[in-house]
């Protein structure tokens, strides 16, 4: 009874409508009436990018001429939050919206958001019969799921490494010749730590010292509008020569002093990109796009 009573009297009635994850997508699809098959993934951070290699890989295998990739997040209304701050992944925000600086040796947790992104994605020669501006070309994705020893949900020490080497082995791209790394950096102690480790691997591998650079203290956490927005990001940044800075960043820890993360904006030549991502579980997902 105790429960029911709060649901009745403490839960905004809109929060149902709220969580379905599918409302963006089908506002699009109605107001440009798209039509032919649609696929929902409901989940978290990574599916934003799943989203985006089934909308490309219908285009590639001709299944489709145009393709529209959605993902959108709302982590700021009682529910999530609570489920959040249950996770211990929440920022104490004892500074403000300067407490948010992924991959600071200070850190400790994020800021939820909320928000939605789309990514039209279209055949080369379709876009060129219709003189489009092409913002960019994707080359390629990578997925992976990297277990904890005792299979729980906590991120695993070295999430990302699967996913980033499938997507350059799929884009046939070196990592020398990236223009910038996007990271998740979701700005938890255990996340950034996890996601470090990664790229720090793949940079010992292949002889690198790739920019870094994390964007979700600009918004918050968007959940799985987090990365498609920060692809967005990218193509605009790339495209004007751009590293965006890591917001608040100062200093990493000791054994990550080794990256190079960018804690202010710096120039970048025009050349493909790696935005990168991971969820709950050890979910991840990874794509490499070139600016034109």
């Amino acid at each position: 009874m105790t429960l029911n009573r709060s649901t009745v009297d403490k839960v905004n009635p809109f929060f149902l409508l709220e969580s379905i994850c599918n409302n963006l997508f089908s506002f699009l699809s109605a107001c440009y009436e798209f039509m032919g098959s649609n696929t929902t993934l409901a989940s978290h951070s990574p599916h934003g990018g799943n989203a985006l290699e089934l909308a490309s890989r219908s285009v590639q295998h001709g299944q489709a001429d145009i393709a529209l990739a959605v993902g959108c997040g709302n982590w700021i209304t009682e529910i999530p939050r609570y489920e959040l701050e249950g996770l211990g992944v929440l920022s104490r925000c004892r500074e403000g919206a300067q407490s948010y600086r992924p991959f600071d040796r200070r850190r400790d947790g994020f800021i939820p958001g909320e928000g939605g992104a789309a990514i039209l994605v279209e055949a080369a020669d379709v876009a060129e019969k219709r003189n489009a501006r092409t913002l960019g070309e994707i080359r390629g994705f990578g997925n992976g799921i990297e277990f904890s020893k005792d299979h729980s949900l906590t991120v695993p020490p070295r999430v990302m490494s699967q996913c980033m080497k499938s997507a350059l082995e799929d884009a046939a791209v070196d990592l020398r010749d990236l223009s910038l790394l996007c990271a998740h950096g979701s700005g938890s102690r255990k996340g950034d730590r996890s996601e470090l480790a990664s790229i720090q691997d793949l940079c010992k591998e292949r002889s690198s010292d790739i920019p870094i650079t994390g964007l979700k203290a600009y918004t918050g956490h968007l959940g799985a509008a987090s990365d498609l927005a920060e692809v967005i990001f990218c193509l605009r940044s790339v495209r004007e020569g751009m590293i965006p800075a890591t917001l608040h960043f100062m200093e990493a820890e000791r054994e990550f002093r080794d990256l190079r993360i960018s804690g202010e904006h710096e120039r970048c030549k025009r050349a493909p990109f790696l935005s990168v991502s991971y969820g709950f579980g050890g979910q991840s997902s990874a794509v490499v796009i070139e600016v034109p």
